[in-house]
């Protein structure tokens, strides 16, 4: 294993790691030494991957939706999925993963609400950090409307916004009312998608272009 490799593999591994001390200890409470001790490292090792906690931070992040976004793209390339399907399966993963995950999300919406109050802008991140699957959803959307199966009239800014404030919504009740799950919110994007198919649209597998 080349010494790039095994960089790499080390700091992947300490991403993990950290997380969970985020996710146990809230971010305001998590500091160099904890993510270096649940590392089994030093200080000084621990600065030879990364300069601090912030950066730490958002690269579990990203490292976590890298893996969601995948798993989405997956769903969007599924040629036996018609795209309103498509649209309703990555919704429910979604939600899924707000519930499984609802502890980071606290990290994440305390990590939010410090950014504000220093001045930042929330919005800009969480937009930025989630630009591209809303280029997946996006993309959907235009070929639903390609192929004849969404309506012409079907928006595809405001379909992507409405699936964004579904989970919101999900992160609202997880992390702001302290639910256990978010059962029942991919249920109020079923009459948005309905309103958009077209009633003379017939999907068959022949029909989809490789």
């Amino acid at each position: 294993m080349s010494s790039q490799v095994a960089h790499e593999k080390r700091k992947q591994e300490i991403l993990e790691k950290a997380l969970d001390v985020f996710v146990e200890e809230g971010y305001a409470d998590t500091t160099f030494q904890k993510i270096a001790e649940r590392c089994g490292i030093t200080r000084t090792i621990l600065y030879l991957y990364f300069d601090n906690k912030k950066q730490i931070f958002n690269e579990s992040i990203k490292r976590f939706l890298s893996s969601l976004e995948a798993e989405i793209a997956l769903i969007a390339r599924d040629q036996y999925l018609t795209n309103g399907e498509k649209i309703t399966k990555i919704s429910e993963i979604l939600v899924e993963a707000c519930e499984r995950e609802s502890k980071m999300l606290s990290v994440v919406m305390d990590y939010l609400l410090r950014l504000k109050a220093s001045g930042g802008n929330p919005d800009e991140k969480v937009r930025r950090r989630t630009v591209r699957m809303r280029h997946i959803l996006a993309d959907i959307v235009i070929e639903g409307i390609k192929c004849g199966e969404f309506k012409e009239s079907s928006s595809v800014k405001g379909t992507v916004e409405m699936f964004f404030a579904l989970v919101e919504a999900a992160v609202f009740r997880l992390v702001v009312l302290g639910r256990k799950e978010a059962a029942g919110l991919q249920e109020a994007l079923t009459p948005f998608v309905d309103n958009m198919l077209n009633p003379n649209f017939e999907w068959n597998i022949e029909n989809k272009e490789d």
